[in-house]
């Protein structure tokens, strides 16, 4: 018996269903691996060839699938919903492997990739007898690339947000699996007995409702695997990964996977960044942190009474939130963000500062380090010279600038860079036992001696020990080809990767 002709309208949902899909588990893979790993460029490149050429094997291999056409969609569609489902739950336990993590990374990129390759080409041969062949490829690739996009838009603006990345996998994996049941209805005729099919459908929904349910249990066990420490918050923002630990000493944030500073040693850290400035500037009223969304940096800017204004600009609200909610971070802070001379700015620091209008007569500069390409825009002359245009010309910066130890080269790159943008810089260093010798660059358009006067009173720095940061030893002495850092040559990325590459 010949199958009857199935309606396209609801075949055409489905497409739209499979691309949305499809597209999300290429970019929870690359998410997360930018999560892990760093270096999102690099993550993204790979995810997105390894994807693109499995689907093309999947199209491939779909030619030799000749009977069954549509039992062997749904079973597809079932493979996928596991597969893609569960892959941000498989990705972080295998992680704790370091040695298979690549290995069952790429596997399961490939595996998923191929999968989805044969969707199309077996939904195509499905529809061929109830549509004309020109209209048919139209629709369809209408339909696939307009799922394209709803991934791509609700993707980071939705679902990461609210669902985080292991809810939002599990998610689609259920919309693959409503695919299968959907399509057993559609082909029935063509399909014939469909128990087993059901019963794969339904164990494998399952399966995905109880890791949905379970989610924040299994991603917290992973996590509790991966920090030594408890966990005592794990959240995924639109920019990145938040986790809060916490042992005996203290508690620790990590934003992915990199620690931003331990509640022990902290001070250190903040000491140095801030207070060799107001040396610099003694009555600064006005200033600007960027990065920094942890409010402690604030914190040590408020300590000064000549301060009458305060803006912080951080990308992430998540981060912000915490820092003005969370009973730990206020504690800590001081509840330095709920000050009224305190004003908070959730954007791009590059973006703001070609858009801002005033001058301040500080800036401190307190980015991650440049370990990829969206976060090293920050460390290049770009940078740096739309930052002179916000500074007064009696003014003066500070920028964390990773370790001179462990990354000497970096850390001369970050100076010269500075240099190269019309400053006069005096670059320093300070031991912070949570990440070991720190460094940190200081500059003013206009000379300036080092600084030797301090506010009275910090637990780290005083007048005796300040001159002591800006000598440097032969293992941490200036790198003299250090390059420029520019927008469209991210030298700085590179050395960064390669120099700390060594101490994985």
């Amino acid at each position: 018996m010949t199958p009857s002709p199935v309606r396209p309208g609801p075949v055409y949902l489905t497409v739209l269903v499979i691309a949305t899909c499809g597209l999300v588990y290429e970019l929870v893979a690359g998410a997360l691996a930018s999560y892990l790993l760093g270096d999102t460029v690099t993550q993204f490149s790979l995810v997105i060839g390894i994807y693109l050429t499995a689907m093309g094997a999947g199209a491939w291999l779909s030619k030799f699938i000749e009977k069954g056409v549509a039992r062997r969609f749904v079973e597809i569609e079932i493979a996928v919903a596991f597969l893609g489902g569960f892959s941000a739950l498989i990705l972080s336990f295998a992680f704790l492997s370091p040695r298979w993590f690549h290995p069952v990374f790429y596997g399961l990129v490939f595996a998923v990739g191929t999968l989805v390759g044969v969707e199309i080409p077996l939904m195509l041969r499905l529809l061929r007898r109830s549509v004309a062949f020109k209209d048919l490829v139209a629709q369809v690739l209408t339909f696939d690339y307009l799922g394209a996009l709803a991934a791509s838009l609700l993707f980071p603006l939705v679902f990461v947000p609210t669902l985080g990345l292991f809810r939002t996998s599990l998610l689609f994996g259920l919309l693959n699996v409503a695919v299968a049941f959907t399509s057993i209805r559609l082909f029935r005729d063509e399909i014939g007995p469909a128990g087993g099919l059901l019963a794969k459908a339904g164990l494998v929904t399952v399966l995905l409702l109880g890791g949905f349910v379970a989610a924040d249990r299994l991603s917290g066990l992973a996590e509790e695997q991966q920090y030594a420490d408890e966990v005592l918050l794990a959240k995924s923002s639109p920019y990145q990964r938040v986790v809060l630990t916490r042992n005996r000493a203290g508690f620790q944030l990590f934003l992915n996977g990199h620690l931003q500073f331990s509640s022990v040693d902290e001070y250190r850290y903040h000491e140095a960044l801030v207070h060799p400035a107001f040396a610099v500037v003694p009555g600064a009223r006005r200033v600007a942190v960027l990065g920094g969304g942890d409010g402690l940096a604030v914190r040590e800017v408020l300590r000064h009474p000549s301060v009458e204004e305060v803006v912080l600009v951080d990308l992430d609200p998540l981060v912000t939130r915490l820092a003005r909610e969370n009973p730990l971070f206020l504690e800590l802070n001081g509840g330095s963000l709920l000050s009224p001379k305190v004003s908070v700015v959730n954007d791009d620091a590059m973006k703001w500062l070609e858009t801002e209008t005033g001058l301040f007569d500080l800036v401190f500069v307190d980015f991650p380090d440049p370990n990829s390409f969206a976060v090293g825009k920050l460390y290049t002359k770009r940078f740096y010279s739309l930052l002179r245009r916000r500074l007064a010309p009696d003014g003066a910066f500070a920028v964390q600038s990773t370790s001179p130890l462990f990354a000497r080269r970096s850390f001369w790159i970050i100076d010269r860079t500075i240099a190269a943008t019309g400053f006069e810089t005096r670059p320093y260093h300070a031991a912070v036992p949570s990440f070991g010798e720190w460094g940190f660059v200081l500059a003013s358009p206009r000379p300036f001696d080092v600084p030797s006067d301090l506010l009275p009173g910090l637990r780290f720095l005083s007048r005796e020990t300040l001159p002591a940061l800006f000598s440097f030893g032969p293992d941490m002495a200036p790198w003299a080809e250090a390059p420029v850092n520019r927008l469209h040559d991210q030298v700085l990325v590179r050395t960064y990767e390669s120099e700390w590459r060594k101490f994985e």
